[in-house]
């Protein structure tokens, strides 16, 4: 489909099961592609020079697997030459999903940061909860490149040092969870796990094959080694002291765990608690604020961070433009993970590529969020959601007290309850004229729609299939899709080439 008044331009797209990248005209044709050595790790981005950045996944990766997986970002030039590129993929961490690049031509990357089960057990993790492989927590590098290769790491922000638990009152960061918004709860993954019915669980067994399709879930790789794992470290990388543990509150376990395996409670459901904790999928960054914007499905949050920090400040909860340090200053989307909220005030399912709007006055922020849906009540669909964030420019990100962060509801989303629903991947891209562009990443679609629910563009990709899954990244569906991306018909990078 292909309205007249759809918006012109090309769309960037990069199958998940395919090494090229393409962009496809108005009526679907493609109209130029790259080739490339490795199969795509997650984001693929057009630059104004006409080059495209990507991640990509490298080919026997140490200790990590699973969907989104990388190691590798690489620019290739219009022919398809590789002209730069970056690797981190060791056995302590490894680039994984998305990037962004920031006005200064640095990239801020996600990454897996590993933890043995002995640390993990060590800093406030209910042991019956440690998987086997560790737990994979995220961080953010930025990256500033160098000539002819590589880059050096001039920014760090760990989630591993903005921790609450309140399991172990001799271990780090203990205290009641609902006194720490600023903080993730170490337990948050299991802690509301329900008893499943025969058909809720037939319905995330289901889903849960679906998924390992794509490397979301499952169990530990059996070609990964199991050496050379150790205590990483108990301090911040500038060297300081951990944080001071929270004040004690009395608790002697998680509040709404489930109860030890002897009470009756199920062994460790190993398809639902894995060693990827966040499972970051999304960084983007807003330039007017220095702030940055992280989506974590697992958690079914999006959270801001303060990115004019050092890296010693960001480890802690002092300094920087907002005076937090690297503390959470907003987070949406499952309002019970931080004790202010119950299992109906969930906003977000398994929710992909939460991005900036622009808007005519810089102090207003919105955020345009692909909310997948998966596990929604009721029936499952997936929504775009519109959000206008709780901010002042002088007071930073406001919420009422022992309330949770807004908005209530979104300021617009769209929804087709019967036609529109992707369990993951995905995303959504708001264009200048308002119209949003949509990526159904699990069916290949990708759409246009208006602000009123018209769908004027509806292209169903033929694309992919012609590479073999990667082993360590998961069999994506057929002719799934990551993210899409349309590139106006003036672009400075599309400049003499079309």
């Amino acid at each position: 489909m292909n309205d007249a008044a759809a918006t012109p331009g090309y769309t960037l797209l990069a199958p998940l099961n395919s090494k090229s990248i393409y962009l496809v005209d108005a009526k679907g044709e493609v109209a130029h592609t790259w080739t490339t050595q490795y199969a795509p790790g997650g984001v693929t981005r057009f630059l104004p020079n006409g080059h495209v950045l990507r991640s990509a996944q490298v080919p026997e990766p140490k200790r990590f697997h699973g969907g989104g997986i990388a190691g590798r970002i690489e620019e290739l030039d219009w022919d398809g030459n590789v002209v730069w590129f970056y690797e981190l993929a060791d056995e302590e961490r490894i680039l994984h999903h998305d990037f962004d690049v920031l006005p200064n031509g640095n990239l801020i990357c996600i990454a897996w940061e590993y933890h043995s089960p002995e640390e993990v057990r060590a800093h406030g993790r209910a042991p019956k909860f440690v998987n086997e492989e560790g737990l994979w927590t995220d961080v953010l590098i930025e990256v500033a490149r160098k000539s002819p290769n590589g880059g050096e790491i001039v920014w760090t922000w760990r989630s591993w040092d903005h921790l609450a638990q309140d399991v172990d009152p001799k271990a780090p960061n203990y205290g009641d969870i609902a006194s720490f918004p600023g903080r993730l709860d170490l337990n948050a993954d299991h802690r509301y796990l329900p008893k499943e019915s025969d058909e809720d669980r037939e319905k995330r067994e289901e889903r849960e094959r679906q998924m390992r399709g794509l490397g979301y879930v499952g169990g530990g790789d059996p070609d990964e080694p199991d050496d050379a794992r150790h205590d990483r470290s108990k301090k911040p990388a500038d060297g300081k002291d951990a944080p001071a543990k929270l004040p004690a509150d009395g608790a002697d376990a998680p509040k709404g765990a489930p109860a030890d395996k002897k009470d009756g409670a199920p062994p460790k459901p190993k398809g639902e608690i894995g060693a990827d904790w966040m499972h970051s999928n999304s960084v983007a960054h807003l330039a007017a604020h220095d702030l940055l914007v992280v989506s974590s499905p697992h958690l079914c949050e999006v959270f801001v961070l303060d990115h004019s920090t050092t890296t010693a400040e960001a480890a802690t909860e002092s300094g920087g433009r907002w005076k937090r340090g690297g503390a959470l200053l907003y987070r949406y989307g499952h309002a019970r993970n931080y004790g202010r909220g119950d299992a109906t005030s969930r906003k977000l399912f398994y929710q992909h590529n939460p991005t900036w709007l622009h808007t005519a006055d810089a102090n207003e922020l919105r955020l345009l969020v692909f909310n997948n849906g998966s596990k929604r009540p009721g029936k499952e669909y997936s929504s775009v959601d519109e959000l206008v964030l709780p901010f002042d420019p002088k007071q930073g990100f406001t919420r009422a007290a022992d309330a949770a962060f807004g908005p209530t509801e979104p300021a617009w989303s769209y929804k087709d309850e019967e036609r529109f629903f992707s369990a993951f991947i995905s995303g959504a891209q708001r264009l200048p004229n308002g119209n949003t562009l949509v990526c159904e990443g699990a069916k290949g679609r990708v759409f246009e729609v208006t602000r009123g629910a018209k769908v004027l563009w509806d292209y169903w990709s033929p694309l992919g299939g012609d590479i073999e899954p990667a082993k360590h990244g998961g069999k994506a569906p057929p002719k799934a899709l990551f993210r899409a991306e349309r590139i106006a018909p003036d672009h400075p990078g599309l400049r003499g080439k079309l």
